[in-house]
C-alpha cells in the first residue's frame, strides 16, 4: 500500500512538471498603440516638448519651437498660452488636468506673446504651413515687477482652425502643446513631497506597484518608481540593474527587455498617481515584489508575497495534500497497530 501511494504522488508530481509547458508565458505587445493611423487628414505636433527657464521679476525672455505639419494638406493654426494646472474631481476621487484653472501658479500663462507675421507680439497670432513644411514660432514672456517664489506653469497651445479634408468632408482639429516650466530665482523654492496608498497589488494578472504622490511644496519634482521581483519559486525576475536606473526583464526564454524606470512630474497643489507594472508577469511561481517610490533624498518602500499559480496547478496541489494526508493516516494508524499487538 506503502509503494503504491508513492508511486502514484511521484506520477502526480511528474504530471505537474510537464503540465507547465503546456501553458507558456504570455507576452503582451504594445507594438503600435497609440499611432496614428496615416492619411490625408491633420496632423501636426510641436518641437520641443517642454520648456524650462529660469525666471525673475521685471525681465524679458524670448525663446522659439517649431511647429511641424505631418499632414498632407495646408493648414492653419492659432498660437496661444493657456495655465496648466490640475483640478481635483469629487467624482472620480483623482486631480484631472486642466488649462481654465488659474492659481497662483499659473500666471506665467498671462506673461506670454507670439510674434506674428507683421513682427510684433499678440496673444492668439495666426500661422498657415504647408504640407510637409514647419516653422519656427518665437515667443516673448515679460514679468511683472513682483513674481511669487516657486514655479510657474503654462500650455503653449498650436490650435488648428477648423478645416474640411477634400476626400471626406469631415472637419479636423488637433490642438498638441508644449509645457513651459518657469522657476522663480526669486524667494524660496521649495520640494516638499508626501506619499499615501502605497502598495503592491495584482491587476489583470499583472504585478503592479503604486502610490499616490502629493505636492505639498511650490515648485515641480520628478517622482520616480522602482518596481523590483525576485522568484522565490520561478524562473523570471524583473528589477533595476543598471546605474542610470533603467531595469530588465528576464523571461523564461531568456529573453533581455531594457525599460525605463516609472517617473512622473508633479506640480505644486496636486496629487498624481504612480505605478510600475510588470507587463510580462508569469502565471506560475512565487515572488518577493518590492517596490520603491523617491523623491530627491525621501524614499519609502513597500515589499509583498506574489503567488502566481493556475487554477490546474491549484487543484493538482489539493490532491497532493489530500493523498499525503490520507497516507499519513495510513502510517499512523499502521503503527498504532504494530504496538498494539507487539504489547500483547
Amino acid at each position: 500500500m506503502k509503494k503504491r501511494i508513492g508511486n502514484l504522488l511521484t506520477a502526480i508530481l511528474l504530471a505537474l512538471l510537464a503540465g507547465l509547458n503546456y501553458f507558456p508565458v504570455l507576452n503582451v505587445s504594445a507594438e503600435g498603440e497609440g499611432e496614428e493611423t496615416p492619411g490625408v487628414g491633420t496632423s501636426i505636433s510641436l518641437t520641443p516638448v517642454s520648456k524650462i527657464l529660469q525666471i525673475s521679476s521685471e525681465k524679458t525672455y524670448d525663446d522659439t519651437f517649431s511647429v511641424n505639419n505631418d499632414g498632407a494638406d495646408p493648414i492653419k493654426i492659432e498660437v496661444y498660452a493657456a495655465p496648466y494646472s490640475y483640478v481635483y474631481s469629487d467624482e472620480e476621487d483623482l486631480y484631472k488636468l486642466g488649462f481654465t484653472n488659474e492659481n497662483n501658479y499659473t500666471q506665467i500663462s498671462r506673461w506670454i506673446t507670439f510674434k506674428d507675421n507683421n513682427g510684433n507680439y499678440t496673444v492668439k497670432p495666426v500661422f498657415q504651413i504647408e504640407p510637409g513644411k514647419s516653422i519656427d514660432i518665437s515667443f516673448r514672456i515679460t514679468t511683472p515687477s513682483n513674481i511669487p517664489s516657486g514655479g510657474q506653469y503654462a500650455v503653449i497651445f498650436a490650435h488648428t482652425l477648423s478645416s474640411a479634408n477634400s476626400g471626406s468632408g469631415i472637419r479636423t482639429e488637433a490642438s498638441p502643446g508644449m509645457i513651459v516650466y518657469g522657476r522663480s530665482t526669486e524667494g524660496e523654492s521649495t520640494v516638499s513631497a508626501e506619499f499615501s496608498d502605497l502598495k503592491i497589488s495584482e491587476e489583470e494578472g499583472k504585478v503592479t506597484g503604486s502610490v499616490k504622490v502629493k505636492n505639498d511644496g511650490n515648485v515641480d519634482f520628478n517622482a520616480k518608481g522602482v518596481l523590483k521581483v525576485e522568484p522565490i519559486i520561478g524562473f523570471s525576475s524583473y528589477g533595476t540593474d543598471k546605474e542610470d536606473g533603467s531595469v530588465h526583464s528576464d523571461s523564461d526564454s531568456g529573453a533581455k527587455t531594457e525599460r525605463p524606470e516609472t517617473r512622473i512630474s508633479v506640480i505644486p497643489e496636486t496629487e498624481l498617481a504612480l505605478t510600475h507594472t510588470w507587463e510580462e508577469t508569469p502565471s506560475f511561481g512565487i515572488y518577493k515584489a518590492t517596490f520603491t517610490v523617491s523623491v530627491g533624498e525621501k524614499t519609502e518602500t513597500v515589499e509583498k508575497i506574489i503567488v502566481r499559480m493556475p487554477l490546474f496547478v491549484i487543484v493538482i496541489i489539493i490532491i497532493l495534500l489530500t493523498f499525503l494526508t490520507i497516507w499519513i493516516i495510513l502510517m499512523v494508524r499502521k503503527r498504532k497497530e504494530r504496538r498494539s499487538r507487539l504489547a500483547v
